[in-house]
Formats: structure tokens, sequence, C-alpha cells
């Protein structure tokens, strides 16, 4: 294949700058867009303004986090300023990947109090592998427990630690309020001096971030680093022109990823201008461009000269450390709620979504109804499954598993580095959790406000439903984050759920009854009148084994029973779980049924006998991997 040719002279566009956002959850990136986005004039006097602008999925806005990365344009002075919006969770790392190789240079957002956490160590060592200026911002500088030098500090010591060379650390600071709107570069001690708007950062973005660089003779190089969907013109590449012109009605030469090259035709070009698409006549090199005429461009191909096509190296991520099994819905109440229940179906829509996500593996497995899909993490499986059930599909869903390798002959599973943020007086709790998910605890501060910081290194396994118990324990006020961090040789075995299931032992409809005898036994999943079938989960056994039970048992009437005595009975109120939660509750003889209108629990094998069988089965494979 031919590559691109070393440039024999260098132009800058200076009318141009490309910058992504990198930062930890909801350290207020998409806040800080918002806040760029208003004083630039993006939105008509009188406008409605809704919060978090770019955040444009339901998902998104109803989990508060960006999902995937979407970029915008605001007019500075005479620059143009492309901003990419990333992702901070790393579950969603794809997105952030992609996001870098459109911009020269980033704005590394950190939480004036939390400081940099584990997607922060993600995020920057993804920008100084591809050699990326950073700009420092420390926002929320108005928050009461703000610590604006030890977070400096500790921003300088993630980048030694990440090996950055001398010219990256000689990075740029500046504290914004990007809820008020406001930047400034000016501190004493840890009181930041107010601004008035967001000039000062934008200033410095200009001052700080390169120019688009290109080689004048060179020929049209621009790469596909994302897609979009038109009703009207079907699929949209986004692409960063990297040198040459492109022009709407152009034929250009499509470099696919398989080495083949094939001349395609651009029937539409447009570029961005605040948060709107522009139809444009061309687009020079430096700019982000959205295409259309060509159906089948995907992720990572380049768009090149007909006459000297020189494609661009494929883009790479890291490989997925997680993975469940998707198929259709084998339940017996299959088929009541969702319109879109056949195996082709599903697996059209796992293909579908390859397209546009470069992070996520569907491989098949032993049925051909069911398939792996593997990904970075159990949230980023969660909002897969939630979307499809959203657009009506029935599924069954499995356990979250790791995703091994074997190395030197050993087989090696994931370690993921977390941070604990928790109240000083859940230390011992905390302590106790994490030695029973085999993890290590490497490092801990006592900052002296009462909280204490802890660090672990724990098997990617002792996380699955770590999170729930975490928050039970520490009565919701500790904080959790976590990322993927090395591979090292198999833990052994992890029993991450002391307690067993209430599994439904026969077909029918819950009875209050049944009900105020089983909750003795443990917690609910049901209320009254809801389906069961048998071999569904309706309750968490209070002990380690699971319990078969009649959950249809009715009370008989006699002609001794008071007529008022059903009023007496008191039902403690079901436990309704998501379905993040309902994947964190599984166990490997477990899965979920998932539609439209509802997430059940249920045993893989829905009969007593097959479910004796299968766990055999699982016993002596774990004995063999051990």
């Amino acid at each position: 294949m031919p590559t691109s040719a070393p440039s024999r002279s260098t132009a800058v566009r200076e009318d141009l700058r490309n910058v992504a956002i990198v930062a930890h959850v909801d350290h207020g990136k998409t806040t800080l867009v918002d806040g760029m986005l208003r004083q630039a004039g993006a939105f008509r006097e009188g406008a409605a303004l809704a919060d978090r602008v770019m955040d444009s999925m339901d998902l998104e806005r109803e989990k508060g986090i960006t999902i995937s990365a979407k970029n915008t344009a605001i007019q500075h002075g005479e620059v143009k300023l492309n901003i990419i919006d990333t992702p901070g969770h790393a579950d969603f790392g794809g997105e952030v990947e992609r996001g870098l190789t459109m911009v020269d240079g980033v704005l590394l957002l950190v939480d004036a109090s939390e400081g940099p956490l584990p997607q922060t160590r993600f995020v920057l060592r993804k920008a100084l592998a591809g050699k990326l200026p950073v700009i420092l911002v420390i926002n929320k500088v108005d928050r009461p427990d703000a610590r604006i030098k030890d977070v400096i500090d500790e921003v300088y010591d993630l980048f030694f630690d990440l090996d950055a060379t001398e010219d990256q650390i000689d990075f740029p600071i500046v504290y914004t309020n990007a809820k008020q709107g406001w930047a400034s570069m000016e501190i004493e001690g840890e009181t930041v001096a107010e601004g008035s708007d967001l000039k000062p950062l934008l200033d410095l973005l200009v001052e700080t971030i390169p120019a688009p660089s290109y080689d004048p003779e060179h020929p049209l190089q621009a790469l596909v680093t994302n897609l979009a969907a038109s009703p009207y013109l079907g699929r949209l590449a986004l692409c960063r022109v990297r040198h040459g012109r492109v022009r709407k009605g152009q034929n250009v030469a499509w470099s696919r990823l398989d080495g083949s090259i094939t001349t395609a035709k651009i029937t539409e070009l447009y570029i961005t201008e605040n948060l709107a698409s522009v139809e444009a006549a061309e687009a020079g090199p430096g700019e982000i461009i959205a295409i259309a005429g060509i159906p089948e461009i995907t992720i990572g191909e380049t768009l090149t000269d007909v006459d000297d096509p020189r494609p661009l190296p494929v883009i790479s991520v890291d490989s997925p450390s997680l993975s469940v099994t998707v198929g259709i819905n084998t339940s017996p109440l299959a088929g009541r709620d969702g319109k879109l229940l056949t195996a082709r179906q599903v697996k059209d829509r796992l293909q579908r979504e390859l397209v546009g996500n470069v992070s996520l593996r569907v491989n098949d497995t032993e049925r051909p109804d069911t398939w792996e899909v593997q990904g970075r993490g159990e949230l980023q499986l969660a909002v897969l499954v939630e979307m499809m059930r959203r657009e009506g599909f029935e599924l069954t869903v499995g356990k979250p598993q790791v995703v091994t390798r074997e190395i030197d002959g050993k087989v090696h599973e994931p370690v993921e580095r977390m941070t604990i943020d928790a109240p000083e007086d859940y230390v011992g709790v905390i302590t106790q959790l994490l030695a029973l998910r085999k993890g290590r605890l490497e490092q801990m501060v006592n900052h002296g406000t009462g909280w204490v910081r802890m660090d672990y290194l724990v098997p990617a396994r002792g996380l699955i439903g770590f999170r729930t118990e975490f928050l039970t324990e520490t009565r919701g006020t500790g904080l959790m984050h976590h990322v993927s961090d090395r591979y090292e040789p198999w833990f052994g075995e992890l029993r991450t759920r002391p307690t067993g299931a209430l599994v439904a032992d026969r077909p029918g409809a819950v009875t209050a009854n049944s009900c105020f005898q089983l909750q003795e036994r443990g917690a609910l999943f049901v209320n009254p009148t809801d389906p069961v079938y048998e071999g569904m989960i309706v309750g968490e056994n209070a002990r380690a084994d699971d319990l078969d039970v009649n959950a249809v048992r009715e009370k008989h009437l006699t002609n001794h029973r008071s007529s008022t005595e059903d009023e007496l009975v008191r039902l403690t109120p079901a436990r309704i779980m998501s379905l993040d939660q309902a994947m964190e509750f599984l166990r490997e003889d477990e899965c979920v049924e998932v539609t439209p209108r509802a997430v059940r629990l249920r045993k893989v094998a829905l009969k007593a006998i097959d479910r004796v069988k299968l766990a055999r089965q699982m016993k002596a494979g774990a004995a063999q991997r051990t």
C-alpha cells in the first residue's frame, strides 16, 4: 500500500485551531463547551437554552455523561475554533482516541477539589502518546473544598508518572468556573481572581495550540474519524483534512480498510459552524468536514487524490477487556413486549453498531442465536443493550465476563486501577470488601478533611457488581472510579456475591400471599400480579445458596377467616432493578431477560434438573482453567 511521502515544505492555517476537551467524568467538559457557545453567540436571542447542549442522546441526558464524541465550532476573533467534546468515562475510550486523531492539542480539565482521577490518567496518556500540547484547565474553582495548589502538584506528578517530555510538562494553566462561564489567569494562594468571561481561556487556546500544518504540494488526504447518519443523505463520514483541498462533486480515491482503492464521488460537503452543519463548496487543510455520497465508507479509511493516492494509517484503539453474551429472548414470556425478536434482526443490529463503534467486537458462539459482544466495560455494554431495548428488541444478556489473554503459556486477566474517595469511617469496610476481591492497596492519603483517598489494583472480575455493594456499605457517600491498567496472571476463584437467589418453581402471577411469606427469606424483585415462570429469579436469598420457591401461592378462603384480615398484611416494597444493576447482580449461571417494558432476572437453565447439570459443567470448567 502506498504511504504518505515526507513533506518538502510546510504551511500553516493561522485562521484555524482544532482542540479536544478531555477530562475525568463530571469534571465539566460539556458545561465548558456550553459556556463557549453562549459567549460566541451560537444561540439566537431569546432561545431556550438547555444545559449540556452537546449531550444530544436521551441516554446521555438521563445518565449525565457524554457517550459519543461530538464536534462544534466557534469564532474567536479571526480564528475558527473546532472543538471536540469527548467522553470522560474509560468505557468510551474508543471515542476519545478517535477524537484525538482530529486535533492538534487538548484542554485537560481537572476538578479543583477531586484532582486527577483514573480517567484523567487514561485520557492524558492518549494525548501524550499523540504528542499533543496540553493546556491545564483547573475547573470548579468556586468549590468551598477547592485545593488548587495540591491539585496542580498532583497533575505534575501524573505527567512525570506517564513519562511526559520536558516540552509536554511545560504547560500553561488557566482557572475556570464553567458553570458561571468565566476564566482567569490570576491566582494568589488558593484564591482565584474572578473573571468576567471565557476570553482568557480562548486567547490562551489560540496562543498555545498550534495551527494546522500541511504541505501545499501534497495531494488530498482526509482521514475518516467518525460516522453520522442523515434521513435524506444516508451515511455521513466525518473527516479531518490533512493535506490538499476537497470540493463538492469531486471524484476521490477511496482507500478501504482491506487495502483496496476505488473511485467515489462526494455528493455533499458540510463544515461545522456553532452547532449546525453548513453546506460548503470546498474545504481546505486542517478543516473538519462531513461528506455524503459513499454509503459503505467506515472509520479509519482515507479519502485521497485519484491520480496520486496516499492512504493514512488506520486508527488503532485499545482492545476490549469485558464481554457479555447477547442473544434472542428465550424465556416463556418472549414476544409480549418487543417487535424485533429474531436472530437475524439481532445480528444485523450488532453489525450496524460495529460500523460506528471502533472499540466493540462481536464474535459468534456455539449457538446460532447468541453472540459474544466485547467492549471496554460494563457501562459501554449496558448502554448498547439499553439502546437496543428502546428500539424494540427483546434480548437475553449474560453475566459480564473478562476477556483473558494467554501470555507465556499462562492465562492472564485484566486488572483495573481504582481510586476511592470515602469518609474515613468507612475505610475498614472498604478494605474488607476489596480484600475479598483480591484487590491490592497501592496508596492511601488522608486529606485531613475527614475524607480518605485509596488507590487500588483490582482484577476486573472483582469489580463486576462491586458498585452497588460499595454504595450500600458507604451509605451512598463513597466515590469510586476505575480504568483498565494491565494484565496479570489469573487470580483464581472469586466469589463476589455472597447471597443466593430465590427462584420461581412454577409459572403464574405473583400473589400478595406468596410475597408476604417470601419476604422473610430475603429481598423480592417482583410485585403482586407480576408474571413469573419456572427458573425466573424473584428475589435475593439472605443465604448463600439458591432456593426454589412458590411465588404464585394463593391463600384459600375459609368460612372462619375475617373479611378484614388481609388489610393487616404489610408487604415490603419490591427492589426494582435497572438494567445496569441487573447485569451487576448476575452469577455465572444467571442472565437477564431484557424487553422494552421489563428487565427480568432468570437462570440460564430454567428447569431445576438442568441447573444441576449446568452447575457440574461450570465447576469442571473452572477447575480446568485454574
